[in-house]
């Protein structure tokens, strides 16, 4: 039953929202598709990352609670934990956006923007031999300038927003994974390589690594989605001219 833990945690965090995405007032299921989309575009840059985190020895994964099943010298577990946790994020984000009408002025994002701007850079610049606070904080650095300054969204505040309350999840999934609640760790850190500084049993940069990965994920859930609209809504007009 051990070898069940890692693949039962990504199950439960993924259930319950699967099961309300066919709800009548919710309908996430006609946004499957961009959601897909989506994931695995920014699974493909987090799997190599962890890739070689786990080459390097970084981090490792106990083998008391994994199947023993790899791909790209992960295991399973592992690779799924980029479309389940994900999954949860972004139905999160699209049921308190469309029911709660979420909204954050402009001052408050931008002040989110450049304080996690400046604080990333400077932990980067005070840490540069601890590769995952190294790699975390520069790539979340990159992150918000590229997501604020190039593309120009407007929704970080939000997502920031957002996910602060899926803290809670965050500290229940990554506790378990960090060894809240079992005998030992189902991911191993070498603390050479991070700050030391833990939420409970979680590594701090899981935290921001999280962050980043939510930021993406909103990004291109919200590009794809806006695609699927578009063709809706094309498709509805055509279909009124011809009935006119």
């Amino acid at each position: 039953m051990q070898h069940y833990v890692y693949l039962l945690v990504n199950f439960l965090t993924v259930i319950v929202c699967f099961v309300f995405s066919f709800h009548p007032k919710i309908k996430f299921y006609l946004y499957f598709r961009a959601f897909a989309k989506a994931s695995l575009l920014v699974a493909v840059f987090f799997i190599l990352w962890d890739v070689w985190f786990t080459r390097t020895g970084v981090w490792w994964f106990n083998e008391r609670y994994i199947l023993g099943i790899y791909f790209f010298h992960l295991p399973l577990e592992e690779v799924l934990f980029f479309i389940c946790i994900p999954f949860s994020c972004i139905f999160t984000y699209f049921c308190m956006d469309r029911f709660l009408r979420i909204r954050v002025s402009e001052r408050i994002e931008r002040l989110v923007v450049f304080f996690s701007m400046f604080f990333s850079l400077l932990i980067c610049s005070l840490y540069p031999g601890r590769l995952y606070t190294l790699v975390t904080f520069c790539t979340t650095f990159f992150t918000l300038g590229m997501l604020y300054f190039v593309l120009r969204v407007n929704w970080i505040g939000k997502a920031s927003l957002v996910y602060s309350i899926l803290m809670i999840g965050f500290f229940i999934v990554n506790g378990v994974l960090t060894g809240t609640g079992l005998t030992e760790p189902i991911v191993n850190y070498n603390p050479e390589e991070l700050l030391n500084v833990r939420l409970l049993t979680i590594p701090v940069e899981d935290a921001v690594y999280g962050y980043e990965m939510f930021l993406w994920n909103v990004f291109f859930f919200l590009y794809f989605s806006k695609s699927l609209k578009d063709r809706r809504r094309a498709q509805k007009s055509s279909t009124s001219e011809a009935h006119g």
